[in-house]
């Protein structure tokens, strides 16, 4: 398995959507239910670590463009 932080939001996103789908299955056992359960806890948590990670860096980009003029590349 690819290491949980190299994963792009996306990519942690589908794994979370296919644990999401796998626990859905009514014959899914119970020891593999709770492997899958405990598996998509971690990918939503790097969700969430990328998803604030992002917001930190808009909200410092507004801070340092406060009062200039943005420049388009």
């Amino acid at each position: 398995m690819t290491q949980k932080t190299e994963l792009t939001f996306e990519q942690a996103m589908d794994k979370l959507l296919s644990a999401s789908e796998k626990l859905s299955k009514k014959d899914v056992p119970l020891e593999k239910a709770i492997a899958t359960y405990k598996e998509g806890i971690g990918y939503y948590d790097l969700c969430v670590k990328i998803l604030n990670e992002a917001e930190q860096t808009i909200e410092q980009i507004g801070k340092n463009v406060e009062g200039k003029e943005i420049e388009n590349d």
